[in-house]
């Protein structure tokens, strides 16, 4: 059931899904309550989290359940590790939980309303020297990234545009959030991070 059916929506929210609604792609226009994540009931975050994630880069895909019960399970947070790893780098770091939670409410929200698809992660955790790397390309990076902290990841969802995923993951009021609009077939993404709650545009 769409929350906006139980009256729950407050005129703000309206107004901002409705405003997302007009960004999206024309062939899939999102719900009118997408950006409603602070009213999911207690069910949504006690269930199993199980996340269905892809790395473009290195071609990997996977499905893992990764919490069951109140407990991570430890084997499945090992495989997330190695698949956010710096596939340039060639090195895996442990990666803050609180993303993983981050990108799975993500991407079980969605799935809510029928749209089940994977996360794209197109960069996950960073050497200091792949990061040094980016910027000496132009590529925008931090110098002080929480990419080299296991603390970020650059995401997509193939059905979402950048302002759409955006602001789902920015409604979930646990850190940063980045949009970076880029033209062509794929599109832009979305920087998502467990630091201090800011938004920017690159």
């Amino acid at each position: 059931m769409h929350l906006s059916a139980l009256g729950v929506l407050s005129p703000t929210l309206i107004g901002s899904a409705q405003a997302a609604a007009q960004a999206a792609p024309a062939d899939l226009t999102p719900p009118p309550d997408l950006f409603d994540a602070q009213l999911l009931d207690l069910d949504f975050w006690v269930k199993p989290r199980t996340l269905t994630v892809t790395r473009p880069a290195s071609g990997e895909k996977a499905r893992l359940l990764y919490w069951k019960d109140g407990e991570m399970i430890d084997s499945a947070y090992q495989e997330l590790c190695h698949l956010l790893r710096d596939v340039n780098g060639k090195q895996t770091a442990a990666i803050d939980p609180k993303l993983l939670e981050m990108l799975w409410s993500t991407q079980a929200f969605i799935a809510r309303y029928g749209l089940e698809q994977p996360l794209e992660i197109l960069s996950g955790y960073r050497t200091p020297a792949s990061n040094a790397r980016l910027i000496e390309a132009g590529v925008p990076a931090a110098r002080k990234s929480l990419h080299m902290t296991g603390k970020a990841a650059d995401i997509r969802i193939a059905s979402l545009n950048e302002e759409v995923l955006g602001g789902l993951v920015r409604s979930f009021r646990t850190g940063g959030v980045g949009y970076y609009y880029r033209s062509g077939p794929k599109g832009g993404w979305i920087h998502a991070d467990t630091g201090l709650n800011r938004t920017w545009k690159g």
